[in-house]
């Protein structure tokens, strides 16, 4: 089974070494397309600029689909290419576990769902293009095997799929339910899933990792940067900003004042206000509030619940209306 998940080395080291800086300059550019702050550019940019009700149910979907990866990560505790074979050039920094692949999953996901909201054949076949190169450029970078990109793939495909099966009836349900229903909810929905990426990181804790894993990692990126692929600041961030976005997303839906925008000015005045103000609370509570995991919850929960709540009412309040 190990030998299973970890084939493949030398068709990563081979695409290396017939690479190019113009080719790897290429990769990177896709591997962004999957990055957390592409998703934190293309989310906002949906639900503040051209639909929330779309926005809101991609937000939740990408956040969900993040968060799980992360728990399956914990739980496997399997390696990157870099980590066991020195011939692997690691060419983007990644710390975490590898299996499944983040950007690969979150691609299934993300340009999934949007290709079966437009339900055109271009849009079909540009998703489907874009989750290849996605993923290609995760093996280029030499940060994941194939079979880590062909699980995310079948995990995103579940993920999606579910998504898909419950979104309707589950919505109906919670219409019917009162706010504070709702938001204990979305605050269980959360600590449910820190609960099961604690319980991951514990039970996968007692497995020691192979000393070879550290000592090529540290070759591969330099001894300043920590061999930690256990640590749980993913999940912390993933739940705190799950959290976060779904009680804004209650709370705004409950409100319901907030209607989408029409006219290219408009739009970029909303994407361009709320997008400094995302950058702000980032680079400012990091700043201000000291490290911990708690801080650190609330720190993306309170990043989630601007997107989908506090920018919608600011914009109402400046004029910004539809």
């Amino acid at each position: 089974m190990k030998d299973w998940l970890q084939w493949g080395t030398g068709l990563l080291v081979a695409w290396q070494s017939g690479g190019s800086q113009l080719v790897g300059n290429v990769m990177q550019s896709f591997t962004f397309l999957g990055s957390e702050w592409f998703y934190m550019l293309v989310m906002p940019a949906v639900l503040w600029c051209f639909s929330a009700s779309l926005g809101m149910r991609l937000g939740l979907l990408l956040l969900t689909s993040a968060t799980l990866n992360t728990i399956c990560k914990l739980a496997l505790a399997l390696p990157r290419p870099f980590w066991v074979d020195e011939r692997v050039r690691a060419l983007s920094v990644e710390t975490s576990f590898g299996l499944p692949s983040g950007h690969a999953q979150n691609a299934v996901v993300l340009w999934g769902y949007l290709a079966y909201t437009v339900r055109r054949w271009w849009a079909t076949l540009a998703a489907i293009l874009l989750i290849l190169a996605i993923s290609f450029s995760r093996l280029y970078l030499g940060v994941h095997f194939p079979g880590d990109v062909l699980a995310g793939w079948i995990v995103g495909a579940l993920v999606l799929a579910v998504f898909l099966l419950l979104e309707r009836p589950v919505g109906r349900w919670l219409k019917r339910r009162s706010l504070a229903t709702r938001l204990l909810l979305t605050v269980a929905f959360s600590l449910g899933f820190l609960a099961l990426g604690w319980l991951a990181s514990n039970l996968s804790a007692r497995r020691a990792l192979p000393p070879t894993w550290a000592d090529n990692f540290h070759r591969a990126l330099g001894a300043s940067v920590p061999f930690r692929p256990g640590s749980l600041d993913d999940l912390v961030a993933g739940a705190g900003a799950l959290l976060g976005f779904a009680a804004g997303a209650v709370v705004l839906d409950e409100w319901g004042k907030f209607t989408d925008v029409r006219g290219a000015w408009p739009r970029l005045a909303r994407f361009f206000l709320g997008v400094v103000v995302v950058l702000a609370l980032q680079v400012g509570l990091s700043a201000v509030l000291p490290d911990g995991d708690a801080f650190r919850f609330l720190r993306y929960a309170l990043l989630g619940g601007w997107i989908s709540y506090g920018a919608p009412r600011l914009f109402f309040a400046i004029g910004l209306r539809g």
